[in-house]
């Protein structure tokens, strides 16, 4: 399972440059690979708290991320969007950030979740229009009266006045992250900041900003063809595991979904045995380690739910669905497939290179260039990692051919890679590809913490960075075309089409 650095592919000459750096700081000697593994230092708190370090000279700066093993998976149905709306939450502040006077804001704080709690009730249990406008009259009064009182975006302010830059999260299927970029003489700054978003966080503003969040979902997808065609298909290609669900929630739930479910999720999940720290750039293992004692070594561990996820059926049958939308046609085919540490999942990262990485890959030559039937093409894996996925071929048509052309056309190749085994050179590129790909992550401070974490809570093992390449290189022809056949099968297929309104 590869992580994408998420930069722009740097040109040849700065890759020479590139991999001069990585030779001369990660290899010591002739024979081994990037030698992360006596570069990174680890160290685990008795709370269970886990950091892992990268110390490099250079910009005087460190980025640092924050991985919960938590997303949208661990929800329950009738709560989605929980996992992504206390992301939101968590940037509210606490009783010292976000705040000109707690003493006085939090009775009014109160009297609003008071109010917020009852008219909720009142729309789940369908009572009369006028109970619940005059109710919402008085939620809206209590909101302006509390508003007063709260400082917006105190983190990003007391960030950003620091020289922070690149303060964001994100809530994943899997994972949520907290991100942040430093100058390296503010360590301690970040250690307090974040530590005490774990131990004195306020949830405020609770109900205005679950309205932020209902916008962010009409605006991302009910009101966007791609992201409305990317929910239904999911929806469709799962139906019992929750990859099927969105992240950002569905709008039933979304509605009234309850501040008291923010606290529970929050109370069960951010705990520091199920949190990752990373931090990279110039800083000194031995600082980080006494801060980070100093200021999360007293947060207390707690016992974790028992992950039970419901198993996604075999297919045994192909599905589809047809999404009406005024936008140019589109389509998504996907197949359903192992994840990470399943050998075949290695696999697919090969068959990914090959059928679109590069305007020489297959679908690009064919399907785009060639046959011309497609303006764009292209194929990843989708939703998450820490459960089986989809392999999936995203394509937009070229006017007049039909998205039923471009799938006829993927066909092909699909059938191609079953019967002709994958050349030598298209193997040796696709190594390169991913050597490329590795040392640009390992240059950027920010993708080497992101790619830390992740690889941690995902595969279990922060190691599985350099151990994914030599598993990718020791594929072989006859592996493409044994998974090829097994995966790419009517039976195994989603399709989820954007037909243009009449």
């Amino acid at each position: 399972m590869r992580v994408s650095s998420g930069e722009i592919p740097p040109s040849r000459s700065l890759i020479a440059s590139l991999i001069f750096f990585i030779f001369c700081f990660f290899i010591p000697g002739p024979g081994h690979a990037f030698d992360l593994q006596s570069k990174v230092k680890e160290f685990t708190l008795k709370n269970g708290l886990k950091t892992l370090v990268l110390e490099r000279q250079g910009s005087p700066t460190f980025a640092a991320h924050i991985a919960f093993k938590v997303g949208s998976v661990e929800e329950s149905s009738g709560r989605t969007g929980a996992a992504h709306m206390l992301e939101h939450m968590l940037f509210k502040g606490t009783t010292t950030i976000g705040t000109r006077d707690w003493k006085k804001e939090k009775p009014l704080l109160d009297k609003v979740n008071r109010l917020g709690a009852r008219l909720d009730k009142l729309r789940r249990d369908g009572a009369g229009r006028k109970s619940i406008d005059d109710l919402a009259v008085q939620l809206k009064q209590a909101q302006a009266a509390h508003k007063k009182y709260v400082l917006s975006e105190g983190y990003s302010k007391l960030y950003s006045s620091e020289g922070g830059i690149g303060f964001n999260a994100g809530t994943s299927k899997d994972m949520t992250t907290y991100i942040i970029r430093l100058p390296a003489n503010k360590l301690e700054l970040w250690a307090w900041i974040e530590s005490e978003r774990m131990r004195d966080t306020v949830f405020r503003e609770y109900y205005s900003e679950r309205e932020v969040v209902r916008e962010e979902r009409k605006r991302s997808y009910e009101n966007s063809g791609g992201g409305k065609l990317y929910e239904r298909y999911l929806s469709s290609a799962f139906i019992a595991h929750p990859y099927g669900q969105p992240i950002i929630g569905w709008d039933s739930d979304l509605k009234t979904l309850p501040l008291s479910e923010m606290v529970r999720f929050y109370k069960t999940w951010y705990a520091p045995n199920n949190m990752v720290i990373a931090i990279v750039g110039s800083v000194k293992f031995e600082d980080v380690k006494r801060l980070i004692t100093k200021y999360f070594g007293d947060l207390p561990s707690r016992p974790l739910p028992e992950r039970i996820v419901s198993v996604e059926p075999a297919q045994g049958g192909e599905r589809r669905v047809d999404v009406t939308f005024d936008a140019s046609p589109s389509l998504f085919m996907g197949f359903h497939k192992p994840t990470i540490p399943h050998p075949d999942d290695f696999v697919f990262d090969v068959i990914d290179s090959v059928l679109s990485s590069g305007r020489t890959s297959r679908l690009n030559k064919e399907v785009v260039m060639k046959k011309k039937v497609a303006v764009s093409i292209g194929t990843f894996t989708t939703p998450g990692s820490r459960y089986p996925n989809l392999f999936t071929i995203s394509a937009e048509p070229r006017a007049p051919h039909t998205t039923a052309d471009v799938e006829k056309a993927v066909w092909v190749e699909l059938e191609r890679l079953k019967t002709e085994p994958v050349t030598k050179r298209e193997l040796e590129k696709v190594i390169n590809n991913v050597e490329a790909d590795l040392i640009r992550g390992l240059v950027s401070d920010y993708s080497m913490a992101r790619r830390l974490t992740w690889y941690q809570q995902v595969a279990g093992d922060w190691r599985y960075i350099t151990k994914s390449v030599d598993k990718i290189k020791s594929v072989t022809p006859e592996d493409i075309q044994r998974v090829a056949r097994k995966y790419f099968t009517r039976d195994n297929l989603t399709v989820a089409t954007l037909v243009r309104k009449k």
